[in-house]
Order: C-alpha cells, then structure tokens, then sequence
C-alpha cells in the first residue's frame, strides 16, 4: 500500500531561484529511503527512486561551487583556512538550516516509521535533501544552474564564514573550556557504527578524565565528535 503524504512537492518555488522541468528529479530529490523501503510505487503509480544517489552527486557539486566561490572571493587566504571555512558551509548543521529557510520539511517524502519517529526534523534528513536537490539541479539543466542556485541560497552563510562568523569547531571550543585551569585527557569514542558501507553512520561518546560529557551522531567520525562536543557544551560543560 502507497504511503499517502501530505507533500505538496510541485508547488515548491524556492523563492523564484530555480524551477524544474523534469518533476520527477525533484519528487526524487524528496523521497528518503525509508519510503522506497515501504514503497515501490508514489502515489500516482509511477516507480518510487530514493535520493541517495542524487544526493551523492549534490555533495560533490555543493563541495566545487563553495569551493569556486570562497577560491575568487578570498585570494589570499591559505588551503588549509579555505577548506576550515568551507567545511563550515557544507557541514550537517548548515545545510539542515538552508533546509529550513527553503521550507523543504513538510514536502519531504517519508516512510511511515521515520514519519512517525519525527523525520521532518532530523538534520541529516534534511541535510541530505538538501544536496539531492543540487544533484538534482545539475541534471535538470546544468553546472551553472547550480552555481546560481548554491550562490543565492547560501549567500549569508559564506559572508558569515568569510568574516569568520560562522564556527562549528565545538571541539576546539570544548577542548579550550575544559583547559581553562590547565591540561586534561579528553578522550573521543566510537561506539556504535550502522548503515551500509556507503552511508554509515557513527556515533561518538566525549570523556573527560573518564567522565562521559556528551555524545554525537555524524555521516563521518568528524562530524560525530563535533556533534559529541557540541552536546557536552550545550549541557553547560
């Protein structure tokens, strides 16, 4: 049985940026996993695609236009800063925020049980949908589309970054809160690893002297241990 979603996908404008001619990319941008695992067919019959794949192919192009942009607009800056600001722009947290500002949660497509655990709200869902619609674009039409696409959307979130007003570094923040009276052992673990080879995902534990601070979930142990240390800052570490 179709999973019936109030996902009115067509309607979607994204603020005049960009409309797709072929719909179908974007209904597949849409559509997490967990519907086509339910579902082999949308609503109107029509084979039912996730948008893992398109989501891959949206990441490498978000990496090459933030890349482009930040490599024009800050001439001087060295590699190493370059990639520490673009990973700033790029990260989970980020793009579940360009999710929002676009109203992209009520219009992703879910199955029931990740429905019902409060997908539309899980960063990484969101994150996700978002590269998959840059994917997506770059087969609607082309790298340039994308360009105009990315360079409108996250156009405060690079001036932010490049005044150095955009920082997801918890690590460092946490490491510089614990250190405040002098050296500790901080300690990262993974313990737990889930999902198949291509889209794991881990999730991390913070010690500090052997006490648990915080823990953390990420497509990658980086991203898990800034999650980690974020969770043991929020928790007024």
């Amino acid at each position: 049985m179709v999973n019936q979603q109030n996902s009115d996908i067509y309607n979607i404008d994204f603020d005049g940026l960009y409309t797709f001619k072929n719909q179908g990319l974007l209904r597949q941008a849409l559509t997490h996993s967990s519907f086509k695992r339910e579902n082999e067919v949308y609503e109107d019959g029509k084979l039912a695609y996730d948008n893992e794949r398109l989501e891959f192919l949206g990441d490498a192009i978000l990496d090459l236009v933030i890349g482009d942009i930040l490599f024009k607009s800050m001439p001087d800056e060295k590699e190493g800063n370059l990639s520490k600001i673009r990973s700033g722009i790029v990260c989970e947290e980020s793009l579940a925020k360009i999710a929002g500002t676009l109203n992209l949660s009520q219009s992703i497509i879910l199955g029931r049980g990740e429905l019902k655990s409060g997908g539309r709200e899980k960063a990484s869902i969101l994150a996700d949908a978002v590269e998959a619609i840059i994917g997506a674009i770059y087969l609607d039409s082309d790298y340039y589309a994308c360009y105009e696409f990315v360079s409108n959307v996250f156009e405060s979130m690079i001036i932010q970054a490049e005044q150095g007003m955009l920082n997801h570094d918890y690590k460092s923040l946490l490491q510089e809160r614990l250190q405040e009276d002098g050296p500790v052992n901080i300690e990262y673990v993974t313990f737990k690893e889930e999902g198949p080879p291509h889209k794991k995902t881990f999730c991390v534990k913070v010690f500090c002297e052997s006490n648990e601070l915080g823990m953390g979930c990420g497509r990658s142990k980086k991203i898990a241990q800034q999650e980690a240390a974020k969770d043991a800052l929020l928790k007024g570490i």
